[in-house]
């Protein structure tokens, strides 16, 4: 590794927590030596020394994994991770969130949700996370990925979004979740099986990540099987990762286990050293270190009297060291002071063609003065203001590797790398027509964008490719996906109306945005019916959750799982509802759960549970008094909602409890109801919440029973403007003369 990336190694943002205490056993300001809980307590108790004279930094070995805060579903209980949070904010120093996304020890609720269920409830667990900690210095973001080494890897890979474009979508997706609410976090990725047994699709995994611009600050080796590797095969495989991955990276999971004192002693002196002293080495944990506290049986340092095992002596002995104190590290302080992620288009791209990159760059107390962006040792721009956009013309094939290298005001600088393919295919990314496709408006499916396989589609068969008009006839594949340029003419909120035909259940897709900024899912997942034939198709609606603005998009279709027939997608811009007049409840503005649901004579807003809400945009013509009629339906007893009108000064107005009868999910009735306080004129948003399990909710018609007549004051008007009614509450036209209600006032008009 070049002297230039050891010495400017990606630092990220501002940790509120701080290295080292002089009692500590490491005194290195750049890297700490952490340990974890034990049995669900700081101090171990007994003659075992307190936490703090030993170690600079925690990690909970349970309590802050997602099965141990939510149990049962929406009940945290934060009280295990907070213990050990404060301890090392009072300590003063570094703590490390363990685990947001883990194949193992997740709620055992979360099995009985469908994909776009548990993608509501690992958004949920992450919003509560974030709620409890709004800042915290180092997260593992993602645990142990690779290969089948935890059974629930499968649905973790599902609820995320599946494979997509890069084969690890799902992990990008997490990443970029976690920035979204840390971006000071040291965001890390952490896996068993990183050394030994799976080191190339360790690496490969993470490459994928870094290479994809995806928000992944370090890589962790969890380090459980190290008792019997030797020296040589250590360093190889350390190296083999930085070489290709050239990040910081973190030893997370230390210990070694074996029960013979001196054997045990002689592997630490073997492996400690020789992590501890890289220069891209960030810190090490030790998973445990009280006899019969640990999670495996011989990797104890002390015994529970306090006695220490000759591994302890010589660890406390090695950190006194000049090696030790003096080892450089890429996070001095725990901290991070740059986010540098290189973010291209796409991951491949035809030879001949033109490839935009963006820089993602951010500084946590420093400014940035310019960034240079290089292919190789080519330098092909050098940016100064944002956005930090670039483009390379692909003139030949094979991997590239893209550094970008930021400079700042007092003359530091930091790197990132990445990596993109030049395919040879010279068939250079276009639309499909000349004019875009224009939203609001319809797309057919086979008109996908031209290019290269794995640029602007995947899946696809080149028989297909060629003969577009043919495609609704060709079965999905399961991780299919195809690009479609579109021209947003409108900005808003918009439903997608998606033609799909199948012999069987099981298919499911969903609709993304790859901006150069997150990975955006515009729809949830989406079920396809079993609509009898493969020539039959039905229409199946998704809420399009992201305020599109106007402008050129590129939508993304990713198909998780195929085997249907894709015709048409409709966008249809959403409205705002009058009142008096009917809420379609399918188009929402903005939603938490419940998903769109097909009725007899079109669609509703359904399966929503207890917590789910709805918001619509509505414009109350007529200021009065209220009934409403709403057609609901439901499958479980004790389904019912609650309504409330919000003005934009955020003034509410509560609409009665609606108790929605079992009557089986696809029989609707009308309930019905009056509001007792008066609806003011004007835009509102009106929000439904759920408080009942299977609550479907069609339409919802309000009818003004009692406008206002009240007299505020009494004036001589002859402007126009504004709507008007008589004393009865009947709407009146412009040359009715006399007494009118206008805009809650009595005035008279000559």
């Amino acid at each position: 590794m070049n002297k230039t990336f050891t010495r400017n190694l990606l630092l990220l943002a501002v940790s509120l927590f701080a290295l080292p205490s002089a009692a500590q056993l490491s005194s290195n300001p750049n890297k700490f030596l952490g340990n974890i809980t034990t049995s669900y307590n700081v101090d171990a108790g007994g003659g075992v020394p307190k936490y703090y004279t030993l170690w600079n930094q925690i990690t909970c070995e349970n309590e802050s994994k997602w099965s141990s805060v939510e149990g049962s579903r929406g009940n945290f209980n934060w009280n295990g991770a907070n213990n050990a949070f404060n301890y090392a904010k009072q300590h003063n120093f570094t703590y490390k969130f363990h685990a947001l996304v883990w194949g193992a020890q997740y709620p055992g609720w979360l099995e009985n949700l469908a994909p776009a269920e548990r993608f509501a409830a690992m958004t949920n667990w992450f919003d509560h996370a974030k709620d409890q900690y709004d800042v915290l210095p180092m997260i593992d973001v993602v645990n142990e990925a690779v290969g089948t080494h935890q059974p629930g890897n499968p649905m973790m890979k599902e609820t995320l979004g599946g494979g997509g474009k890069t084969g690890y979508d799902w992990l990008i997706k997490a990443f970029e979740m976690a920035y979204e609410r840390w971006p000071d976090a040291i965001l890390i990725y952490n896996d068993y099986n990183s050394i030994r047994w799976d080191l190339n699709n360790y690496i490969t995994l993470v490459q994928t990540l870094r290479d994809a611009g995806a928000p992944i600050d370090a890589y962790g080796n969890q380090s459980h099987e190290l008792s019997d590797i030797s020296e040589g095969e250590l360093k190889s495989a350390l190296k083999s990762q930085q070489d290709a991955l050239k990040m910081p990276m973190f030893v997370t999971e230390l210990d070694i286990d074996i029960a013979d004192d001196t054997q045990q002693k002689n592997q630490y002196k073997k492996v400690l050293p020789n992590m501890w002293e890289l220069p891209y080495c960030a810190g090490v944990t030790l998973w445990g270190y009280v006899v019969g506290h640990t999670w495996v049986s011989n990797s104890g340092l002390y015994k529970e009297d306090g006695e220490e095992r000759p591994a302890m002596t010589w660890i406390k002995e090695y950190m006194q060291t000049d090696a030790a104190k003096n080892a450089v590290g890429p996070f001095p302080g725990a901290k991070k002071e740059a986010s540098i992620y290189i973010r291209p288009a796409s991951q491949k791209v035809a030879k001949n063609d033109v490839l935009p990159i963006k820089v993602r760059a951010r500084m946590a107390t420093k400014t940035i003065e310019k960034i240079d962006l290089y292919e190789g040792n080519n330098l092909i721009a050098t940016m100064t203001s944002e956005p930090y956009m670039a483009e390379y013309t692909a003139s030949s094939t094979g991997t590239k590797t893209l550094k970008a290298v930021v400079t700042t005001t007092d003359g530091s600088t930091y790197e990132r790398y990445g990596r993109f393919q030049v395919l040879s295919g010279e068939t250079k990314r276009e639309p499909y027509n000349e004019t875009l496709p224009e939203l609001p408006g319809i797309i057919n499916a086979g008109e996908f964008d031209k290019g290269v396989s794995g640029v602007s589609y995947s899946g696809v068969s080149t028989t297909v490719y060629k003969s577009r008009d043919k495609f609704s006839t060709t079965a999905t594949q399961d991780g299919q996906w195809m690009d479609y340029t579109v021209d947003v003419k409108e900005d808003g909120l918009y439903t997608l109306d998606v033609e799909v035909a199948s012999t069987k259940t099981g298919g499911r897709f969903h609709l993304a945005e790859y901006s150069f900024d997150n990975l955006d899912f515009l729809t949830d997942f989406t079920d396809v019916p079993n609509t009898g034939s493969t020539t039959e198709f039905q229409t199946v609606r998704c809420s399009v959750k992201k305020y599109l603005t106007a402008g050129r998009h590129v939508f993304t279709l990713l198909v998780e799982k195929g085997g249907f027939y894709l015709k048409s997608m409709t966008f249809n811009l959403l409205p705002t509802y009058s009142m008096p007049g009917t809420v379609e409840a399918e188009s929402f503005v903005n939603s938490k759960g419940g998903s769109i649901v097909a009725t007899s004579d079109g669609f509703a807003w359904g399966n929503a549970a207890n917590g789910d809400w709805a918001e619509y945009s509505v414009k109350v013509e007529q200021a009065g008094k209220f009934s409403y009629e709403a057609i609901v339906s439901s499958e479980v007893s004790g389904s019912k909602f609650t309504m409330t009108l919000i003005d934009d000064s955020g003034n509410e107005t509560s609409i009665p409890m609606v108790k929605v009868p079992n009557k089986g999910k696809d029989t609707y009735e009308v309930k019905t109801g009056n509001v007792k306080e008066a609806f003011k004129e004007g835009l509102h948003t009106l929000r439904i919440n759920v408080t009942g399990g299977k609550c479907n909710i069609d339409k919802i018609k309000f009818t003004c029973t009692e406008p206002i007549t009240g007299i505020v004051n009494v004036e001589v008007d002859n402007d126009n403007t504004g709507d008007s009614y008589n004393l009865s509450g009947q709407k009146v036209g412009m040359g009715y003369k006399g007494i009118v209600i206008r805009n809650g006032h009595k005035v008279f008009v000559k």
